[in-house]
């Protein structure tokens, strides 16, 4: 996208606790947002606090085709190609995908990328895939919940029979029942970064980004609850699903930052 074309500017209007519609991520990605995105993550940090977790879970399964439904600036999508893997990176935000290329070529690699709508996803990707990932508290963009069961529909019938998603969400268990805090050890791992919630209700959880140069941006999300994504997982098919803390196994609830949980396609029968 050319400067004289730029988007900068997010515009929630004027009450933007109201906005609450899934299709409203597209222009939260504005040009200025996604060029300070990988300093929100820090890439070396990030890559030291998740270690080998993803890379690990999926040589344990024998994963050798992996789609990226979530790529953002290809955090994710370039380590795993660089791990081996055969990788397809598919965001809905083109703004993010542009930068993701930009990042995998620094790298030394070509990102294969496709934009797509989530709802809409086998429709632009071919073929199956042995895991799909959706990560980076991704899922959360999506309000309604006939969206998100299509959604999920759409990662199950990408994967192998005997495939596997992964797909990560923030505690906000933690945050509803208990309030905010976070010591950003994962994920967001970028100094001088502010982020915080500025409205938390049952339907919204309206995040603010703060950055060093005094520039600020929100993005309105919905608030999972752990037990709700398991349970709409199960309904769409998966059955073994196992859900880490932080890249722990063992945690309170109240504990972690993040969630992942690990949702196995093939067919086990009765448990």
């Amino acid at each position: 996208m050319s400067n004289a074309t730029a988007n900068t500017e997010q515009d929630f209007g004027d009450k933007p606790t109201e906005r609450r519609d899934t299709d409203n991520y597209v222009h939260e990605y504005v040009d200025s947002f996604v060029d300070k995105w990988d300093d929100l993550i820090d890439w070396d940090s990030r890559a030291k606090s998740e270690g080998s977790f993803f890379i690990d879970v999926l040589k344990e399964r024998g994963a050798k085709r992996v789609l990226d439904v979530a790529t953002g600036t290809g955090f994710h999508s370039v380590r795993l190609l660089e791990a081996g893997f055969d990788v397809v990176s598919v965001d809905g935000a083109p703004e993010m995908l542009v930068k993701a290329f930009e990042n995998g070529r620094k790298r030394g690699h070509i990102l294969r990328t496709t934009q797509a709508d989530w709802r809409e996803l086998n429709r632009d990707i071919y073929g199956r895939y042995d895991a799909v990932v959706c990560l980076g508290n991704s899922f959360t963009h999506l309000f309604n919940e006939n969206d998100r069961r299509k959604a999920l529909a759409e990662f199950y019938a990408a994967l192998n029979h005997d495939g596997v998603l992964i797909l990560d969400q923030r505690n906000y268990d933690a945050i509803l029942d208990h309030g905010y805090s976070s010591a950003h050890t994962f994920y967001y791992c970028g100094d001088n970064v502010s982020v915080y919630p500025e409205h938390v209700d049952d339907g919204l959880a309206r995040f603010r980004y703060a950055f060093p140069d005094k520039s600020v941006f929100h993005l309105n999300m919905y608030p999972l609850r752990k037990a709700y994504v398991r349970r709409l997982m199960r309904e769409v098919g998966f059955q073994n699903i196992e859900t880490f803390g932080d890249f722990k196994e063992t945690y309170h609830d109240a504990e972690p930052d993040f969630f992942i949980h690990v949702a196995d396609k093939r067919y086990m029968g009765e448990k």
